[in-house]
């Protein structure tokens, strides 16, 4: 069924035309569409009014809010009823939200005007999660909000998502960035840590000190472009991107991220995607995920309106974002864990606890990729990934650390191209 749930009808919404109504609920406009037309007819979203202008319109089936009947918190639910089923080639725009502000015990608008966030910057969706915390279960959870999951028809185990990121943009003018003491790696959970090894110098807040241990980043356009900006006047070209794309996760085979029997975090990534934090898998890029359930069921959360590779203080700019997304589906695409590409770049994953088998297992996936697609010999791939292929340290910080592999397209002869483009091709032996 191509699902306008009747009870999801006021937290998911089929885009119609020809009319729309703009409301403003956050300090930033939104448009939704509204018509008396035939339900789940595709239309036109006008986008959320950018920071940097107008952006252009993108075609969009249905709107997924981030109210609180659309949310996990901090776990994949593999049984949890699905917010939409959309079809192969649907576009869906999904709203996520970042915790901060909203898991404390006071209400989110009281809670962070007392640091300088407007009342109109603050997510009406958060508020409403926030009156939901008690009731949600914690044990065994981490803190991200996910939005979630999308049921895609025909997706069966053993096939391969596709989700192709059209577009990532700010849902709010404000991130938040943690610098603890010893957070990230320099924590004592860190793999890498040793005993003796010294924190920064970083104090906690006190009444009469500024806190050191959070920092509150602006979004601002400067000459057409978008910067997240420090109160120092430090600033980072904006480059939004949600850290969280995920399917369902097969619970029988995850080796971590499940402390109580039945829940599987979202702390540490995993073959299933998760908490990936791959900055490069931006608006224009694609990501492959490994399907292990019907449906698929796609979740995403954790977005960051920046990040450099490797996260080491334990977050990026944490800012809540609005990611537009089409699903398409591989029936005979062999994955064993994510992968990305970008049009420049092949993006190919190695996960591991330990950041030095996670560099190894990258390297395994590179030379695979690279036999497999280009009809290479393992010696000449290898040979290959060594002298031509980057590797970057995604993330090293949410217990199972990501190293990324970055492939240039542009390396390969147009034959070897064109022999990729038409398809399947058997390799001579």
């Amino acid at each position: 069924m191509h699902s306008c749930s009747s009870h999801l009808g006021a937290y998911v919404t089929p885009v119609r035309s020809p009319g729309y109504r703009r409301y403003s609920g956050i300090g930033l406009t939104v448009a939704i569409l509204l018509s008396t037309a035939s339900a789940c007819r595709p239309g036109v979203a006008p986008p959320s009014a950018s920071l940097g202008g107008e952006r252009k319109a993108i075609p969009v089936d249905y709107v997924v809010r981030a109210t609180p009947e659309n949310l996990s918190w901090g776990w994949f639910p593999v049984d949890l009823e699905p917010v939409l089923t959309v079809r192969p080639g649907d576009v869906v725009e999904m709203h996520t939200l970042t915790l901060f502000g909203g898991d404390g015990r006071s209400e989110p608008v009281a809670d962070l005007g007392e640091i300088g966030i407007a009342a109109s910057e603050v997510p009406e969706e958060l508020v409403a999660f926030w009156k939901t915390r008690e009731s949600r279960p914690r044990e065994g959870r981490n803190g991200h909000l996910i939005t979630g999951p999308v049921y895609i028809e025909g997706a069966e185990p053993g096939d391969v998502l596709e989700v192709e990121i059209l577009d990532v943009r700010p849902l709010v003018p404000w991130g938040v960035n943690f610098t603890r003491a010893r957070s990230g790696v320099l924590s004592e959970s860190y793999p890498g840590y040793r005993a003796g090894d010294l924190p920064l110098d970083i104090l906690p807040e006190t009444p009469d000190k500024e806190p050191e241990d959070f920092h509150i980043i602006r979004t601002v356009t400067v000459d057409g472009r978008d910067y997240a900006v420090w109160a120092a006047g430090v600033r980072v070209p904006l480059a939004p991107f949600m850290g969280i794309l995920a399917v369902a996760p097969d619970l029988s085979t995850e080796r971590y991220g499940v402390d109580v029997p039945g829940v599987r975090r979202s702390g540490p990534p995993g073959r299933f995607g998760g908490n990936l934090d791959v900055k490069h898998l931006k608006a224009g890029t694609s990501v492959f995920l490994p399907v292990f359930h019907p449906g698929a069921r796609f979740f995403v959360g954790d977005p960051h309106g920046a990040q450099g590779d490797g996260e080491v203080s334990g977050t990026a700019i944490e800012q809540s974002m609005i990611g537009t997304f089409r699903f398409q589906l591989h029936k005979n695409m062999a994955l064993s864990q994510p992968r990305g590409e970008t049009p420049t770049h092949y993006l190919i994953m190695g996960l591991d606890t330990d950041l030095n088998r996670a560099m190894r297992n990258a390297t395994f996936e590179v030379v695979n990729f690279l036999v497999a697609r280009y009809c290479l010999r393992p010696s000449a791939a290898f040979s290959v990934t060594s002298a031509g292929v980057d590797f970057t340290v995604s993330e090293a910080v949410d217990g199972v650390q990501v190293i990324t592999a970055l492939i240039p397209k542009s390396i390969f002869p147009d034959s070897l191209r064109r022999r990729e483009s038409g398809g399947s091709v058997a390799c001579q032996t």
